[in-house]
């Protein structure tokens, strides 16, 4: 048999570790073939590219982000050649399977649950006689228009899966790509809106193993590691196990990300990674979804957010580890006033990164079982997003995915910190209502519907605290300034603004500079910039506050600042150097 597995991934640099996991197991009694796309990818080329490795059987692994191209793709090969066996399998199959057999008729098999033993098992009776398929547990199928369900019939041992990290044709894709690691399955906790609660316990994968796994991936080039364990911390000793043997063999330029349950993470723990990790090795990502008390409680979810806070804290003031929070809208009986207060509490601890995502209402989960006691209605196709319930209508969804939008161009992706910490806590009321007038202002403005370039970026933030009428408008702008240089690489032909001196003016401010370079502290001096680097590798920018004395206590003291920006011409960055008149001319009295 030619076997072929295959999914469709969110991105290129995604990988899918659940197809290698069975082509693992599967071998060396079958050979199977890897074939992956991404759901951006036009479904004609998916097809056609499956159909040219003429294959007998394929296997697709199906998630809430593909399942709709999948369906699309199934359905088109089965056309071109009925006689392909199509096998499901995957989380957003497992649940519902009746649902699927209807919704999916040219699938021949679904693979229910953990699918490594089952998957062989079904290739080898696909290989044989075909007519022992109700002696497997795990799949479900149809026999004379009657649907075959049969459950699965125990846990895999995790210490004996062979390794699925070590293909020779994945060698090439390692430094590229994200590749993904598992040391454990299953999850401690039960909140109710994640599929991960529905299977009980934690069961580990061999640590040797997975150590061994590690080395090969990082000597094989492998520079992004993401760790999918549900809880990567809920054993304290084996999370320090691990933290201290990546500490001790990473490699220069690799990145391990965990999930982590912070409110669970003792001190020790992070004092010992603030202490002995090196920067930006590790990056936390933390399920915060709400932090009201009753909506937690309907849920499911036990968490102590005054521990949490101390984690995220420590961590943050350790400057070593990246810090990626989620929150969830639309839970139970959390209406937009306190929506609003849940993304305050958690903006508050200034994680690197803010995920604002919406409930969806995966199948298998108490909460979707549960979807009329709070009158939810949602998509009926994936990723089977809420649409409203009873106490968060239609409107207030949209309001906040307007937030969310800005949120994650301004916020996320660190192009003006300053200028956003500036406005949040000195203009705006609290960090949401910024992030929500700014939002509905640029759907407003139609902005939404078309692409921008970083300066757009700028130019629409200054366009809607204009119309605003802010105070302070002109510290604003200053501050977007400095995070406008800040930002570049390297010296840009123009900025998004009128430059603020004239020729004669910034000649003698450079005259200035040449003469006394100490203005601009001891940084600049050890440039040694001669005259020439001074005016081709630098720009100049008038701000109306003390930039220095902002950066080194917080506070805002007007003053006519002269803000200098050297560009290294290796493009490594940019250098920012300022100085105030008034203490310039104090200095040289």
């Amino acid at each position: 048999m030619n076997i072929i597995l295959s999914t469709l991934n969110a991105k290129y640099i995604h990988t899918s570790l659940s197809i290698r996991y069975l082509k693992a197991y599967a071998e060396p009694d079958f050979v199977v073939k890897l074939a992956e796309y991404t759901i951006k990818d036009p479904i004609m080329n998916i097809v056609g590219d499956l159909y040219s490795k003429k294959p007998d059987v394929v296997g697709f692994s199906c998630y809430i982000w593909n399942i709709e191209e999948t369906i699309e793709v199934i359905q088109t090969l089965k056309k071109i050649n009925p006689a392909i066996t199509i096998i499901l399998g995957g989380p957003e199959v497992t649940y519902d399977v009746s649902h699927w057999l209807d919704r999916i008729p040219e699938a021949d098999f679904i693979v229910i649950g953990e699918g490594e033993s089952t998957f062989k098992e079904l290739l080898a009776e696909l290989k044989g006689e075909r007519k022992q398929f109700g002696k497997i547990g795990g799949i479900a199928y149809r026999e004379n228009d009657k649907k075959i369900i049969h459950p699965q019939i125990s846990k895999l041992d995790l210490k004996e899966l062979p390794s699925p990290y070590r293909f020779a044709e994945d060698q090439q894709h390692l430094s590229k790509r994200v590749t993904y690691i598992e040391t454990s399955r299953g999850c401690p906790f039960n909140c109710q809106f994640c599929l991960s609660s529905i299977e009980v316990g934690v069961r580990y994968f061999d640590r040797e193993k997975i150590k061994n796994d590690i080395r090969y991936l990082m000597e094989n080039g492998a520079k992004t590691i993401k760790f999918v364990d549900r809880t990567f911390n809920i054993s304290r000793s084996y999370a320090m196990e691990m933290f201290q043997f990546l500490i001790d063999e990473h490699l220069p330029g690799t990145v391990f990300q965990f999930e982590i349950t912070a409110d669970i993470m003792r001190p020790e723990v992070i004092q010992f990674l603030n202490d002995h990790a090196p920067a930006g090795l590790f990056r936390f990502e933390i399920g915060v979804q709400s932090t009201n008390d009753p909506t937690n409680e309907l849920v499911k979810r036990k968490q102590n957010f005054e521990k949490l806070t101390r984690t995220v804290t420590m961590v943050k003031e350790g400057q070593k580890i990246d810090q990626h929070l989620d929150l969830i809208a639309g839970l139970p009986e959390e209406d937009y006033s306190t929506f609003r207060k849940t993304f305050n509490d958690v903006f508050e601890l200034r994680p690197e990164e803010l995920q604002l995502g919406f409930l969806k209402m995966l199948r298998g989960t108490g909460l979707k079982l549960r979807a009329s006691d709070h009158q939810y209605i949602y998509s009926d196709y994936s990723p089977y997003e809420i649409l409203g319930n009873n106490v968060l209508s239609f409107d207030d969804i949209v309001r906040i995915k307007q937030v969310e939008d800005v949120l994650e161009k301004y916020w996320n992706d660190h192009r003006m910190n300053q200028t956003i910490e500036f406005l949040v806590t000195r203009v705006f009321d609290s960090a949401f209502d910024f992030f929500q007038e700014f939002g509905t202002y640029w759907d407003q403005q139609g902005w939404s519907r078309i692409g921008h370039q970083l300066e757009d970026l700028f130019r629409r933030l200054h366009q809607f605290l204009q119309d605003k009428k802010i105070a302070e408008l002109d510290i604003a702008v200053g501050f977007m300034k400095y995070d406008y240089f800040n930002t570049q690489k390297y010296k840009p032909r123009k900025p998004w603004w009128e430059q603020s001196f004239e020729k004669a003016e910034r000649t003698a401010i450079y005259e200035t500079i040449l003469q006394n370079g100490a203005i601009l502290g001891e940084g600049y001096q050890n440039l040694q910039l001669n005259e020439k680097d001074l005016y081709k590798h630098t720009m100049l920018e008038e701000i109306p506050f003390d930039l220095n004395e902002y950066l080194k206590k917080g506070s805002i003291v007007r003053a006519r600042g002269i803000m200098l920006s050297y560009f290294d011409p290796s493009g490594i960055g940019s250098s920012i150097f300022s100085y105030t008149e008034e203490k310039t001319l104090q200095a040289n009295k």
